[in-house]
């Protein structure tokens, strides 16, 4: 007997279970480009997730005048609109974050990791359970690319969210280029599987 769907479930799976990036490998292209640091991490989860969840609530919104044969339009349409106010916004009050993200905000609007959703959740599910499950999964998906962007700071430049903890000529530089990316999410994705214990969602 299958269990009833929660709002805890929602988040629980979102984190652990169904983790975005570290269980189902979705959203890479971004994870793997801007975590030079802790901050393009959790700034790139964050927009990520807001663009996530405002979809994923609004699909679900709309989802009987959606068409089956064009809902692949429609989620870029309704995640674009979000993706674009969002890129407005950094533009205007937070432009260092806007130029170190780049051009992975705008490609935000047609992440994996919205489309995942989009398809086999919220055009499933009602709004609410839609808008718990997009928490869940942009909390899990900033969780993730935040360590991994912690991870290469610490080891590649020798901070911390700017703060040195590591002296000069002691870093591995390694860790800030494209090959410790993905040796070092290679590793969050195993301690991840271990965590969850290598069971199937």
């Amino acid at each position: 007997m299958q269990k009833k769907d929660t709002i805890f479930t929602r988040l629980y799976h979102g984190i652990l279970v169904e983790n975005p990036t570290a269980v189902l490998c979705l959203g890479l292209c971004p994870t793997l480009a801007v975590t030079t640091t802790a901050k393009n991490g959790l700034a790139m989860g964050i927009v990520t997730g807001i663009v996530l969840v405002l979809s994923e609530f609004f699909i679900s919104l709309l989802k009987r005048v959606i068409p089956k044969k064009d809902r692949m339009i429609i989620y870029v349409l309704i995640s674009a609109c979000f993706t674009t106010i969002i890129q407005l916004v950094l533009n205007a009050y937070y432009p260092d974050i806007s130029e170190s993200l780049g051009v992975f905000v705008s490609l935000t609007a047609v992440n994996g990791v919205i489309f995942g959703r989009a398809d086999n959740y919220a055009m499933q599910n009602n709004p609410g359970l839609a808008l718990f499950d997009g928490i869940g999964f942009g909390i899990g998906y900033t969780l993730i690319i935040t360590i991994l962007g912690a991870v290469r700071e610490i080891l590649g430049i020798g901070t911390i969210f700017g703060i040195r903890v590591i002296p000069d000529g002691y870093t591995l530089s390694i860790a800030a280029l494209a090959p410790g990316a993905f040796f070092l999410l290679a590793c969050i994705i195993a301690v991840a599987q271990k965590i969850k214990g290598g069971r199937s969602a």
